[in-house]
C-alpha cells in the first residue's frame, strides 16, 4: 500500500489555539501509521475540540455534548476493521460525558480517546470545566473556581484503563508519538492533551505549559500502576507528559463470544421482510 495522505480543512479556531498543534499531530500520526482514510472514523461531541471530525477527510461523526463515546463504541462493535478515534474537550468528556468515559474504560472497547484539555468550556465563553484549577477566575466564576479539579489520569488508572498518557499540544513530535501508541494499543487508550486557550484562559498559557510540561524519562516503568498514579498526581511546577501506564488487557471483542468469532454486523446482508415480520410481533 502506498503512503497515505490526509487532507485537512480550514478551521474555526482562534489564531494561537492549542488545537492547531493537536490537529497537526493527529494528521502526522495517521500518515505515519499509513492508515487508509476510509478505514478511519473520527468522532466528537460538542465544543472546539469536537469540531475535529469536520476538518479531516475521513469518516466522521459529530454527536451531542458529552456523547461521543457511545457512537464510537457502537461503530467499533459493528465494524472492528475501523480505526476509531475520539477528539473531545475536557468539559465534553469529563463533565457531560463522565459516565460514558468511566464505563467504556470498564468495557475496554478498542478506541483511542484524545481529550483536548484547556481547563475551560471555551466554546461557551470560558466558564470553569471539571479540570479548572481551584481559585481560577472565569467570566462565570468571578470569585474563582471553588471546586476540586478533576484528575482524569487518576480516574482512568483507578477504573482499570490499560493505556493512560498525557501530552502537550506545544510538543507536537512527542504528541504524535503518544497518539500513534494510543491508536495501536488494542483496547481503550486515553491521551489527555494539555492545550492553551488564547481567548479565555489567561493563566494556563502556552508559556505556562511550556515551562512545566516535562517528558517522562526512560527509567519510568509503564507497567507499574503505583508509579503511574504518582505521576498522575503531579500538576504544579512540573507536569509529567508521556505514557504513564501501558498494560495489555483483554479487549471487549475478545471477551464477547459472538464478536470473538467474527459475528459482526458490518457487511451482513439485511432482509427487510424478516425485519418487518419481527416488528409485527411488537404491534
Amino acid at each position: 500500500m502506498s503512503q497515505q495522505t490526509y487532507k485537512t480543512h480550514e478551521t474555526a479556531w482562534c489564531p494561537g489555539c492549542g488545537n492547531f498543534g493537536i490537529i497537526g499531530a493527529l494528521k502526522n500520526s495517521l500518515e505515519q501509521l499509513n492508515l487508509d482514510p476510509h478505514k478511519v472514523l473520527i468522532l466528537g461531541g460538542i465544543g472546539q475540540a469536537a469540531k475535529m471530525p469536520q476538518y479531516f477527510d475521513t469518516n466522521a461523526f459529530c454527536g451531542l455534548h458529552g456523547r461521543a463515546v457511545p457512537p464510537a463504541v457502537a461503530a467499533k462493535m459493528v465494524n472492528p476493521g475501523l480505526t476509531v478515534i475520539i477528539n473531545s474537550g475536557d468539559g465534553d468528556t469529563y463533565g457531560e460525558g463522565g459516565n460514558h468515559f468511566i464505563h467504556n474504560i470498564r468495557r475496554n472497547v478498542n478506541i483511542a480517546h484524545f481529550v483536548h484539555n484547556n481547563q475551560l468550556y471555551a466554546l461557551t465563553k470560558g466558564q470553569a470545566s471539571p479540570t479548572t484549577m481551584k481559585g481560577m477566575v472565569t467570566p462565570v466564576q468571578v470569585d474563582g473556581s471553588s471546586a476540586i479539579p478533576f484528575n482524569p489520569l487518576l480516574m482512568a488508572l483507578g477504573a482499570g484503563a490499560g493505556f493512560v498518557a498525557r501530552g502537550f499540544s506545544g510538543n507536537p513530535e512527542h504528541l504524535t508519538m503518544l497518539m500513534k501508541r494510543a491508536i495501536a494499543y488494542p483496547g481503550y487508550a486515553l491521551v489527555d492533551i494539555l492545550q492553551n486557550c488564547v481567548t479565555f484562559n489567561k493563566l494556563n498559557t502556552f508559556a505556562w505549559y511550556k515551562e512545566r510540561a516535562k517528558e517522562i524519562d526512560g527509567s519510568h516503568d509503564v507497567t507499574d500502576l503505583g508509579a503511574a498514579m504518582a505521576l498522575a498526581t503531579q500538576f504544579g511546577d512540573t507536569i509529567p507528559i508521556g505514557v504513564l501506564y501501558e498494560q495489555p488487557l483483554e479487549d471487549y471483542h475478545s471477551k464477547h463470544a459472538a464478536l470473538n468469532q467474527g459475528q459482526v454486523l458490518a457487511g451482513r446482508d439485511n432482509d427487510p421482510d424478516k425485519l418487518a415480520e419481527i416488528m409485527k410481533a411488537f404491534v
